[in-house]
């Protein structure tokens, strides 16, 4: 199976389910997996035959910071819903959203979500 991997891609966003969350904001980091056929990018070479990264994460960007979400678990709906409804090649997308700054007394590298979704 082949995979395009986006790993430790951080962006500041206002999700949360406490108020100074949706009002001072903090940062998120993904760890992003997409299950891709790479044949033909393999013997073409052209990144017109492949997923593009850079666009992957310009759309994760938009999708990310465009609303305010309380739960991690739609913030990475919302973004795996995006990724395949803008990325046809995509048949599936691993992400895990990371919380590094979680509003929780305790020490901690980070809170999250991990979802797997499959092209229907």
């Amino acid at each position: 199976m082949d995979k395009i991997l986006i790993k430790g891609l951080k962006l500041f966003a206002y999700h949360g389910v406490n108020p100074e969350e949706k009002e001072n904001g903090q940062n998120f980091i993904f760890d992003i997996e997409l299950s891709v056929n790479m044949n033909k990018a393999c013997h073409s070479d052209r990144v017109e035959d492949t997923v593009s990264y850079a666009k992957v994460v310009k759309t994760v960007r938009r999708v990310f910071t465009s609303e305010k979400y309380d739960l991690l678990e739609k913030c990475a709906q919302v973004v795996s819903d995006a990724v395949f409804e803008e990325y046809p090649d995509v048949f599936k997308i691993e992400l895990k959203l990371k919380k590094p700054e979680a509003p929780v007394s305790a020490e901690f590298e980070y809170m999250g979500v991990h979802i797997t979704r499959n092209r229907s």
